[in-house]
């Protein structure tokens, strides 16, 4: 991520929460980022050098002209003036990084060898939350290599209770042991 795509993102923030539409505008902006993944080609012409700036332009605001907030679409247009419209994705992470920050959500992604039941999730999910005082949006990834148990990150912190975590854990006592 670069200096300017953060600092994009987090004007663009800034403004939406000023204007209570943060919420709004993060569910947009993640629509149009999965628009963005679903159709790369899109990008790429929206970037291609040989059509004139202004087509470009309106075929931005055509796609997306009631489909999104107007301060989206605009900044849409800002990043792609700017050819810096690749970077979407960069941008949306830096205002959903602010936006979890200022609301108190903390994102944890959970590693178990399958995949958690509904119930377990939910069980998860109270205990991190009351761990962390932060409403918790879970991630679940399935690893196979995994063995058992579950790995969980969260706040930049790795929570492992895998089998193989363990016998590492195992591993370096009994290294560390002294004779």
């Amino acid at each position: 991520m670069t200096t300017a795509t953060s600092l994009y993102g987090q004007s663009l923030y800034d403004l939406a929460a000023e204007e209570g539409l943060s919420e709004e505008i993060l569910k947009q902006m993640e629509a149009v980022n999965a628009i963005f993944k679903e159709n790369p080609d899109y990008v790429t012409l929206l970037l291609e050098p040989s059509i004139p700036r202004r087509e470009r332009l309106g075929l931005v605001e055509e796609a997306f002209k009631d489909q999104v907030h107007p301060y989206l679409l605009n900044f849409l247009m800002i990043l792609l003036e700017n050819s810096l419209l690749r970077s979407f994705g960069s941008c949306c992470r830096t205002y959903r990084s602010s936006y979890y920050k200022d609301n108190g959500i903390e994102e944890a992604v959970v590693t178990s060898a399958v995949a958690l039941t509904d119930d377990q999730a939910k069980t998860l999910k109270a205990k991190l939350e009351k761990i962390s005082g932060k409403s918790i949006i879970l991630k679940q990834k399935v690893d196979s290599g995994v063995l058992g148990g579950l790995k969980v990150e969260i706040g930049g912190k790795l929570l492992d209770g895998t089998v193989m975590g363990r016998l590492a854990d195992l591993r370096k006592k009994v290294n560390e042991t002294v004779l």
